[in-house]
């Protein structure tokens, strides 16, 4: 049985006493210790912390990337700890968009063909179109046949933006988006990133180390050493 019929409907995520060690005997590391999280339809929600916190830890078991060893994972009605890694990928598809640091695109294929591909394999019938309207979208209309090599940094993340949201799902997470950007530019991908999140209806879960980042988002969830220490709403929202 994989629904968790036990959240409330407008739940998008509920975690519950979730823990991830890694590495076994003298060399296991306490990664995750006893998490619990809920996230709301809608909601925009920063996970905040310093570097090695469990912050990304956090996002790759919420977003079946990283299987936890205890603990309950709720996502859009599915039971996470439930899925073997093909039930886990057929959870993602169209349902869960990633953004991460590095780009992740493929070399050889265009920002239209990074776009559009990973859209036709989830069966999409109007994959071009709509990942030709999603880069439009991100203002990249102009660089449709150009290679990652071609393109900058920003650029790049304007693309992988693109692929994430074009399946339109439902929850997105961004990992740390603009870490490999300057400031101006990174900047621009956050207003891109709220921008495409406002215009979808998205559930956004936005992990940072950036306190300025992190008041964008409706409420702030800190952690330090595996730990939810605080969990807030925010005091800046835009």
């Amino acid at each position: 049985m994989n629904d968790i019929s036990s959240a409330p409907t407008n739940i998008v995520i509920d975690a519950r006493d979730v823990t991830l060690t890694l590495g076994e005997g003298a060399g296991a590391v306490e990664i995750l210790r006893g998490v619990s999280l809920s996230v709301a339809r809608g909601e925009s929600v920063a996970i905040l912390g310093p570097s090695g916190s469990g912050k990304s830890s956090l996002m790759a078991v919420l977003s079946g990337l990283e299987r936890a060893n205890s603990g309950r994972i709720g996502v859009a009605g599915q039971d996470f700890g439930a899925l073997d890694e093909d039930g886990l990928a057929r959870a993602r598809r169209g349902r869960i968009g990633i953004v991460l640091q590095a780009f992740h695109l493929l070399p050889t294929m265009t920002a239209l063909e990074n776009v559009s591909v990973p859209l036709e394999l989830g069966g999409v019938a109007d994959a071009e179109a709509r990942a030709r309207a999603e880069l439009e979208a991100v203002g990249l209309g102009h660089r449709l046949t150009h290679y990652p090599s071609q393109l900058s940094g920003g650029e790049q993340q304007r693309v992988a933006i693109a692929r994430a949201t074009a399946p339109r799902p439902g929850l997105l997470f961004a990992d740390e988006p603009t870490g490999n950007l300057d400031a101006a530019t990174g900047h621009e991908i956050v207003e891109l990133l709220f921008d495409r999140q406002r215009a979808q209806g998205t559930t956004l879960v936005l992990i940072t180390h950036d306190t300025e980042l992190a008041a964008r988002c409706g409420r702030i969830v800190e952690m330090r050493d595996g730990q939810i220490v605080r969990d807030r709403a925010s005091e800046a929202v835009s």
